[in-house]
């Protein structure tokens, strides 16, 4: 089984979320960390939001299923983007199967974009 999802993102409407709405929005959608680890740049920020919107695709889903802050974006000693599920993201995976992901993000001076693929059973 391989599941896919994919998302693109205007950065500008992440910049303008976070002028308008601050930490509140930052803590509704990102984990402590991933706000440490994006260090202010909303390119990173979107980079991470793109991939969020794409696992829920991947799990055949909107976010209204389980909250933002349930699937985490870590990157390891490298850089390379590593995927975190808690509570009911992480339920709903192993529900359909999913054993393995890979995600991937990039963005250029105005888009983000996140890929993620689930494999499984």
């Amino acid at each position: 089984m391989i599941e896919s999802g994919i998302d693109i993102i205007e950065i500008a409407r992440v910049e303008r979320a976070i002028e308008r709405h601050g930490d509140a929005f930052l803590r509704r959608i990102f984990s402590d960390e991933e706000i440490r680890s994006c260090k202010g740049r909303a390119a990173s920020f979107a980079g991470r939001f793109a991939v969020k919107e794409a696992v829920a695709k991947a799990l055949g889903t909107g976010i209204g299923e389980f909250s933002w802050t349930e699937i985490e974006i870590e990157t390891d000693g490298r850089g390379k983007p590593q995927l975190k599920l808690r509570d009911k993201a992480l339920a709903m995976a192993r529900e359909q199967g999913i054993e393995h992901w890979s995600i991937s993000l990039s963005h250029t001076e105005t888009h983000a974009v996140g890929l993620a693929v689930a494999t499984g059973k």
